[in-house]
């Protein structure tokens, strides 16, 4: 496992979280690697430096082929709003992934649909920190419902 911590703006706010240590989120659509000559994925994730959930969420995207680069933000909520994701949508931590905003703990799957699909959104978001989500549990139960933003407002685009 490839492990990059880059250390960025710190001070201002805290935000809770509930530190969590070695789980693994069980082996979902996604290949658990790129394909032999194909690049890792480049994703980068602000977070807050004491979050275990976000590097348990960080170490699920490395099992899945993803280039994690991390960097200690305490303030990864204020830079969420200012890049759209909307306030009462915020979730632990915020990514960037080919030109999109990812918001909390989304699962792979969702994730490559956004990449692959391409749709003209700001990014997606799921918020707070859910039970089930990659990062809190070992095994996906119930559903997670993620929305789009950006220019054209709020919309459903999981709810799987």
């Amino acid at each position: 496992m490839q492990r990059r911590t880059v250390f960025g703006l710190i001070g201002g706010g805290v935000v809770g979280a509930t530190a969590i240590t070695s789980l693994s989120w069980a082996q979902g659509a996604a290949d658990p690697a790129p394909a032999p000559g194909e690049q890792p994925r480049q994703i980068t994730i602000w977070r807050d430096p004491g979050c275990g959930c976000c590097d348990a969420y960080a170490d699920y995207l490395e099992e899945h082929g993803f280039t994690v680069t991390r960097i200690d933000d305490r303030n990864f909520d204020k830079r969420s709003v200012e890049v759209g994701v909307p306030e009462r949508g915020l979730g632990c931590h915020l990514a960037e992934i080919e030109g999109y905003y990812v918001s909390g703990l989304v699962p792979v799957d969702i994730i490559d649909r956004l990449t692959r699909e391409r749709p003209e959104i700001t990014g997606i978001t799921l918020p707070g920190m859910p039970a089930n989500a990659p990062g809190m549990a070992r095994e996906k139960h119930g559903t997670l419902k993620t929305y789009a933003f950006g220019e054209g407002g709020i919309s459903v685009y999981s709810n799987e």
